[in-house]
């Protein structure tokens, strides 16, 4: 591995890492690369790292990183936008925060544009479509001297070509009148070729309301997406879904989430409460995928289980999706076998394992699983905390991850070939590395792009919100 620093006050570092033996073999006709690996030397440099803002806790259970399937950050041109979250002194929790729009250009950032009214508990994911800024609102209709939760009036706001001016207010199209909260859970995807957008909002336990949009052909459509069956509890109960990876193509939209209720397992909930002092506590740990070729005419295919730790009280945790190529979705997630706390009493044999999983899904079935990172009980490797892809110019597929080991928090690069396997990392030498992030991903109509935008918690202060600009070359 070669490193090269650049002068300090350009704030810029970078990373080379040249693929010898696969150029090498090239070279002596012995055998080709992978398929997506390029014959030139691999760089990543860090061109930008600064503060967006920072922040006061809300208490109120929500956080700037709260919708963490979507993201918060977009590119248009040359130009990024990023939705912040402000705790507002005086407004009564929950729904204490305002939106706040930031834009940064050659000049860096500025406040670009704040919420006027609407009060609300949880941050506003972006999208973009075309040259168009779409914002995912949730205002409350509760008056300001009410405190705690209540309905609330989802909305979108959008600023023309980017432009300065006052965004207009859209309101979805939903099917009927759902009863929406200040708990929304909501998920706000588009397509970078088609324009198309959806937007996702859970009701209560039992399912979510969808809202679609078709601009170049004037189509909208509205309908529910009901929940997987938990059947096998000892109460059977509908198995909500949260913090969803969801994606479109055209009016193909694909869902991938993780199971999020109240401990369905009565013997470890009494012993999570002996242990918590608690009377509740929520699983995460079951993945559910489905998917629609056309969101406007059939219903979303029946639920496909991914993954899951229900027998061991494991955890999991959707990082991402991707639309790789027609008929093929990658899903990534990290997992850990266990709930240590339980094992002496309920699964004593069992063992511990992390990892950071990639799956290939082609026809509704799992054709390939990778583990991208793991590490077994007893063994060294790195704890993966957050994932998420990023697609270069040249269609090439990465991973940009943050996994700590021995207390050292890091940020790699990772590079995939087509079969969804490691072809090679780069490190990425932040000043300060990102504990969890966003991206500007192609789910929120981002173009594929030699730059990776990232927007996110840094190690060691959890009260700000920073933004990184990752180049590959």
């Amino acid at each position: 591995m070669k490193t090269c620093l650049l002068p300090p006050a350009a704030r810029r570092r970078c990373v080379d890492v040249v693929a010898w033996w696969g150029v090498a073999l090239l070279w002596w006709g012995s055998g080709p690369l992978p398929a997506s690996a390029g014959t030139a030397p691999a760089r990543v440099t860090v061109e930008v790292e600064e503060t967006v803002y920072r922040f006061e806790p809300a208490n109120n259970g929500a956080g700037p990183m709260w919708c963490a399937g979507s993201t918060c950050v977009v590119r248009v041109g040359d130009v990024v936008y990023a939705s912040g979250l402000e705790t507002v002194p005086g407004w009564k929790p929950l729904n204490n925060c305002r939106w706040v729009l930031w834009r940064r250009d050659a000049q860096g950032w500025a406040r670009w544009y704040e919420d006027e009214q609407g009060r609300t508990r949880e941050p506003s994911p972006l999208v973009r479509v075309g040259s168009d800024i779409l914002l995912s609102a949730n205002p409350t209709t509760l008056p300001p001297e009410r405190e705690g939760g209540g309905p609330a009036r989802p909305e979108i706001r959008r600023w023309i070509e980017g432009g300065g001016a006052v965004p207009e207010r859209v309101a979805p199209r939903w099917q009927g009148e759902p009863r929406f909260t200040e708990h929304s859970y909501r998920s706000f995807a588009a397509d970078p070729r088609s324009g198309t957008t959806l937007l996702l909002q859970n009701i209560d336990y039992g399912h979510a309301e969808w809202s679609f949009t078709d601009p170049r052909r004037g189509a909208t459509g509205a309908g529910q997406l009901r929940w997987p069956w938990g059947d096998t509890y000892a109460k059977p109960q509908p198995v909500r879904l949260c913090y969803p990876t969801v994606a479109l193509r055209g009016r193909e939209a694909h869902f991938f989430g993780v199971s999020d209720i109240t401990e369905p397992n009565p013997a470890f909930r009494e012993f999570k409460r002996q242990l918590t002092g608690r009377e509740w506590d929520y699983d995460f740990r079951r993945l559910f995928y489905a998917v629609t070729p056309d969101i406007t005419r059939q219903p979303f295919s029946p639920w496909i289980e991914i993954a899951s730790r229900e027998e061991t009280c494991g955890w999991l945790w959707p990082c991402d999706l991707a639309l790789v190529r027609r008929g093929e979705t990658w899903l990534l997630w990290t997992e850990r076998a266990l709930d240590e706390r339980l094992r002496e009493r309920f699964f004593p044999e069992a063992r511990q394992w992390h990892g950071l999983v990639l799956a290939r899904m082609r026809d509704g079935k799992v054709i390939s699983r990778t583990a991208l990172r793991q590490r077994a009980e007893g063994a060294e490797g790195p704890l993966v905390n957050a994932a998420r892809f990023h697609q270069g110019p040249d269609r090439r597929w990465h991973v940009l991850l943050c996994s700590s080991e021995g207390g050292k928090i890091r940020n790699e690069l990772v590079e995939l070939d087509r079969e969804g396997k490691e072809v090679r990392t780069l490190p990425v030498p932040f000043d300060t590395p990102f504990t969890s992030f966003f991206t500007a991903t192609p789910r929120a109509g981002n173009q594929a792009s030699e730059y990776v935008d990232v927007l996110g918690l840094p190690q060691g202060d959890g009260q700000v919100i920073r933004y990184a600009r990752l180049r590959l070359r």
